[in-house]
C-alpha cells in the first residue's frame, strides 16, 4: 500500500447559511466547534436545509483523493453500526479504498460534521464526533500500518487517553509518518503535544500559516521558514491567496495560485491540497511539481460543494 490514513471517520453535512446565522449561534467563523452533546447537535441542524451529505473526515477526503489519482490506499477510522456508518463505508469502498474496520453497534452513533458554507464561500465546522472519537490501540492493526509507504493522521484525531494510544501506536511502527495540524483550534488545544510530534516524531507536517504561528508563537512569517529550516524534516505550509511553501533544511520552495477560479466552497481544500502533495511524493515529483499537484487538487475541488471530487 501506498498511504494508510488513520483519522477521524466523519459523515458531512453542507448546509449554507447567512453570516448572521454565524453570529447567532456564537460560532467564529472559518474555524471547528467540538459539540459533545448530541441533542445540541440535532438542535443546530434543525432549522437547516441539507445541502449535501457525504462521507468526510480530514484525512479520509485526502485518501480518496490519492486513490482517485491511482494510488493504492486504505483508511482506518471508526463508525457505528448504523445507517450513517453503513453509507460512509459503502462511501470509501466506491472510491477503492480499503477501509480496515470491521464495524459493530457501539455506544455512541456515528460521527457528523456540520459544514456551514456563508455566501463568501467560508466553512465553519460544528463536529460531533461520536463513535469517530472513541477509536483506540485496538483499531490499529500494526501488520497494515508496516505494510504501507507512509501513514498519515490527522490534529482532529488527536486527543487523550484512548486516541493518544492508538495515535502513538501508529506513530511507532509506521516506516515514515505524516500529518496534518488540522485547524488552529486543535494547535491552541494540544499545543505542546504538537509541537513535540513535529520536531520529533514526524517525517512530513502539513500546516496553513496561522496553524504554525500559533504552535511556535511567531509573530512573522519568517520564523515560521527559520523554524522549518531549523526541523530538517518536511514541512508543507498552504497560505491562502500567497499559495503554498515546503521547506527542507536549507531548500524552501514555492508557489502562487491559480487565478479567477469560480469559488464556491473552500470545504476540503487543505485535504486536497495534501493528497496532491502527497501523491507527487510518493511518485517522486520534484518539490514544486509537488507544490503544484496539491494546488491542482485544491483548485478543483473549491469550485464544487464538498471535499470531494
Amino acid at each position: 500500500m501506498k498511504i494508510l490514513g488513520i483519522g477521524n471517520a466523519i459523515v458531512d453535512v453542507i448546509c449554507k447559511v447567512e453570516d448572521n446565522f454565524i453570529i447567532e449561534n456564537k460560532l467564529t467563523k472559518g474555524t471547528m466547534k467540538l459539540i459533545f452533546d448530541d441533542q445540541e447537535f440535532k438542535s443546530l441542524l434543525s432549522s437547516l436545509n441539507i445541502e449535501k451529505t457525504i462521507s468526510g473526515g480530514s484525512v479520509a477526503n485526502s485518501i480518496v483523493g490519492l486513490s482517485q489519482l491511482g494510488n493504492k490506499v486504505g483508511f482506518i477510522g471508526k463508525v457505528s453500526d448504523d445507517d450513517l456508518g453503513l453509507k460512509y463505508e459503502e462511501g470509501l469502498k466506491s472510491e477503492k479504498v480499503e477501509y480496515f474496520y470491521n464495524k459493530k453497534k457501539e455506544e455512541q452513533p456515528t460521527g457528523t460534521c456540520l459544514i456551514l458554507v456563508t455566501p463568501d464561500s467560508e466553512r465553519t465546522m460544528c463536529t460531533f464526533l461520536g463513535t469517530a472519537g472513541k477509536i483506540n490501540e485496538n483499531d490499529v492493526d500494526i501488520d497494515i500500518i508496516k505494510s504501507s509507504e507512509i501513514t498519515f493522521l490527522e490534529g482532529y484525531l488527536w486527543d487523550e487517553g484512548e486516541p493518544k494510544k492508538a495515535f502513538e501506536k501508529a506513530i511507532n511502527n509506521s516506516n515514515k509518518v505524516a500529518m496534518s495540524l488540522s485547524d488552529q483550534f486543535c494547535v491552541d488545544r494540544h499545543k505542546p503535544h504538537f509541537l513535540d510530534l513535529v520536531k520529533n516524531k514526524l517525517d512530513i507536517t502539513f500546516a496553513n500559516e496561522q496553524e504554525m504561528m500559533s504552535l511556535i508563537g511567531a509573530s512573522s512569517f519568517e520564523e515560521v521558514v527559520s523554524f522549518g529550516k531549523n526541523l530538517k524534516k518536511l514541512l508543507v505550509i498552504t497560505r491562502g491567496e500567497k499559495g503554498a511553501i515546503s521547506i527542507f533544511g536549507d531548500e524552501v520552495n514555492e508557489n502562487g495560485v491559480e487565478k479567477n477560479l469560480k469559488i464556491r466552497d473552500l470545504t476540503g481544500a487543505g485535504d486536497l491540497f495534501a493528497a496532491g502533495y502527497l501523491h507527487g511524493y510518493l511518485n517522486n515529483l520534484s518539490p514544486i511539481d509537488c507544490l503544484n499537484k496539491g494546488r491542482e487538487m485544491s483548485s478543483k475541488v473549491i469550485q464544487q460543494i464538498g471535499a470531494r471530487l
